[in-house]
């Protein structure tokens, strides 16, 4: 694992008193400082996030070039907002009489676009339509508009006429507020969550504190790297990667901190020193922790393979929280270490001796019955891996992504009984002026097209004209975010395509999500390989080793295959879900396996650093009876802050939270605890192949 200093000696080193302390305190203080100075980044990353599609797409997409010819015409980004009325027994004359008194106060604010919407009635005469264009160019500032108007909406209804906001503007709005308080929800309850689990982990107050504001203050230095990144464009932060990045700060400052905190509780048992105790752990445990963070940052980058732009953000997002939270665990945490002292561990007083008899236990158990334990393991793996084909990741609806009842949901389907399915969220065409008409003509005779019409400038009948090309909308007879709709779109494609001279492209809402859903699977196929080979390369550089490599890999791939035949079961037939966005496996892999071989780093780097003495066989059992206490502890941790995530009431994040944080006990407790030992055991001093160690034990 690392070096162990050759003679540890229990006086004190010969520098001055005043100066033992000195350094400690001067990095505390300015790191507490930086704390106070910085403690505003993290609640205005939310202003800063992008949680519309089609900002998720490259640029080079036939939705996103659509998307942007769609803002040259519009002067703007437009995110519409549908509002629709309703009433069962029919739309009466004080309904239209509020109708227009509210669609004046709506013209009113700022923060729109264009004018509103004449209104539409419906053909049964049941609901009415509003187009409100709010401006997209700020995705904060666009929900605090629709906020203003749903507000306008329920202020002095008629009783009985019901009113909501939805379409894109809606949407938008709703994940604005849902990821609006995370910095305050989510931190609190992954906060109370670290606290309880440290606390019975040390039993102490004292230390649960520590190690809470070191992932506090990595927190902080992470936000202050990424917020002027993603203020400036040059990443891209959403909702769901905001998310992701507080909770793996907080896990991975933990895990760093168990693992230093107990090679500090170690070499206290042997130096009288704190101080020195602080370095000799530190110096101990640099190369594993360095090497672990090391893997998971090369990992994370391996997103920035992919063709969506949020995975490509949330790659560098979640490699900045890493850096962050080691940096702080290897600065801040030893220097409160080593003023503290003993104390930390208060009111418990050390025992002259570590002892760990539960793992003394397992490790004698996997010394007795390697080859069972490791047949055993692998086949239980394996036959919950079967279950992995079941997990249906092929997208959801939009109306699917919600886990609670939102106005824009209710909306749309108060929207799609009343009005095509399609209505207010149209299929959007570009052409070329002299083909327009063919072009509508094509795009009407289209099975799933309500209608097809050239989209005419504000407050006049003639058509925008940009460079020769005009925009039309084709309404669908299903809802945008259906698999209705995306057929009809693909039918579409082909339908204007052919229209000669045409130059015809498609896009909206429907064409973005399916382009989402085609980068999504495409980027499983390409991103997966490139990660495997990267941590191989890491894990054969820091074990000089090509087998043992090859090894780790495979247990953590068999558990990620479980761990997603796990989740198959549990969205499926407990759960009841719809299914998964395609991007949900991706995500689930990189996590699980970057952190799955984290903790194989934490075992095998020390059973490399005992082998050299006791050999291979005996050097296993002896790292993992030493270090199985603490990479539990840590593989617990980062399990239940993952498993906050879950809070938040969007699919993709309780998916996510369940995958990861039940893979991360699995690799913990069965994979590294028993899979992983008992096939070092196993293969002996041939895993080091081709290298060597310098022992003569076996």
């Amino acid at each position: 694992m690392s070096l162990r200093l050759a003679n540890k000696s229990t006086e004190d080193p010969p520098a001055p008193v005043r100066r033992r302390w000195l350094l400690p305190a001067l990095i505390a203080l300015a790191w507490l400082v930086f704390g106070v100075l910085g403690a505003s980044f993290p609640g205005l990353l939310s202003k800063v996030q992008t949680n519309d599609g089609a900002s998720f797409l490259p640029a080079s997409a036939e939705a996103t070039e659509v998307a942007h010819l769609q803002e040259r015409f519009a002067g703007g980004k437009v995110l519409p907002a549908l509002v629709i009325y309703s009433r069962d027994g029919g739309i009466t004359e004080p309904d239209r009489a509020a109708i227009t008194r509210d669609a004046a106060g709506i013209a009113k604010l700022g923060g729109l676009s264009g004018p509103v919407s004449p209104p539409v009635s419906s053909q049964d005469g049941k609901a009415v339509q509003l187009v409100v264009p709010v401006s997209g160019v700020d995705g904060f500032a666009a929900g605090e508009t629709v906020k203003s108007v749903r507000e306008i909406l329920h202020a002095g209804a008629p009783a009985g006429l019901t009113a909501a906001v939805t379409g894109p503007g809606g949407y938008n709005a709703d994940f604005s507020e849902v990821f609006g308080g995370i910095d305050g929800k989510l931190l609190v309850i992954t906060a109370i969550a670290v606290v309880l689990i440290l606390a019975l982990v040390y039993r102490s107050p004292l230390l649960p504190v520590v190690v809470l504001a070191t992932a506090g203050l990595a927190l902080i230095a992470a936000a202050a790297v990424v917020y002027p990144l993603a203020s400036g464009g040059a990443l891209t932060l959403n909702g769901q990667s905001q998310g992701i990045l507080f909770i793996l700060v907080f896990g991975a400052s933990t895990d760093y901190a168990l693992l230093l905190v107990a090679r500090y509780r170690e070499e206290l048992t042997q130096l009288s020193d704190p101080r020195v105790a602080v370095v000799v752990a530190l110096r101990a445990s640099v190369e594993s922790i360095t090497a672990s963070a090391g893997t998971v940052v090369l990992g994370l980058l391996c997103m920035l393979f992919s063709e969506l732009t949020s995975n490509k953000g949330l790659g560098p997002v979640a490699a900045i929280g890493i850096g962050a939270s080691l940096l702080a665990s290897l600065t801040f945490l030893p220097a409160m270490l080593a003023l503290l002292g003993r104390a930390a561990f208060w009111p418990l007083r050390l025992p002259s001796k570590p002892r760990d008899g539960l793992w003394e236990r397992v490790s004698k158990l996997v010394g007795r019955r390697f080859r069972t334990v490791w047949v055993v393991t692998a086949f239980v793996l394996a036959a919950l891996a079967a279950f992995a084909p079941m997990l249906k990741s092929t997208g959801v609806s939009q109306s699917d992504v919600f886990l609670n009842r939102v106005e824009a949901v209710s909306g749309q389907e108060t929207l799609a009984r009343h009005f095509p399915g399609g209505a207010g969220d149209p299929a959007v065409i570009v052409s070329t002026k002299d083909t327009a008409a063919q072009v509508v003509a094509a795009a009407g005779a289209v099975d799933g097209v309500a209608g097809a019409q050239v989209s005419a400038a504000a407050g006049t009948n003639a058509p925008r004209v940009i460079d020769g090309l005009v925009e039309i909308d084709a309404t669908l007879r299903n809802p945008a975010d259906s698999d209705a709709a995306a057929t009809t779109v693909g039918k579409l494609r082909d339908a204007v395509r052919a229209v000669p001279g045409a130059q015809a492209k498609v896009g909206g809402q429907t064409a973005v999500q399916q382009e989402i859903n085609d980068a999504a699977e495409r980027d499983r196929m390409v991103i997966i390989p490139i990660v495997l080979l990267v941590i191989f390369c890491v894990l054969a550089l820091l074990l000089r080793s090509l087998l043992a490599p090859l090894m780790l890999i495979a247990t953590v791939v068999l558990s990620f295959a479980a761990t997603l035949g796990v989740g198959a079961l549990v969205f499926n037939d407990v759960l009841g879900f719809p299914g998964s966005d395609p991007s949900v496996p991706l995500y689930a892999f990189v996590f699980l396996v970057a952190l799955g071989i984290d903790y194989n780093i934490f075992l095998m780097t020390r059973v490399r650093e005992e082998a050299r003495h006791l050999g291979t066989k005996a050097g296993a059992l002896k790292a993992l009876s030493v270090t199985g206490g603490v990479i539990t502890s840590a593989g617990v941790v980062l399990a239940a802050t993952f498993a906050a995530l879950s809070v938040l009431p969007i699919l993709f994040m309780a998916q996510i939270a369940f995958l990861v944080a039940f893979g991360v006990l699995l690799d913990t407790l069965i994979v590294r605890s028993l899979l992983v030992p008992a096939l070092t055991v196993h293969i002996g001093r041939t895993l080091w192949w081709p290298g060597r160690l310098r022992t003569g034990a076996a």
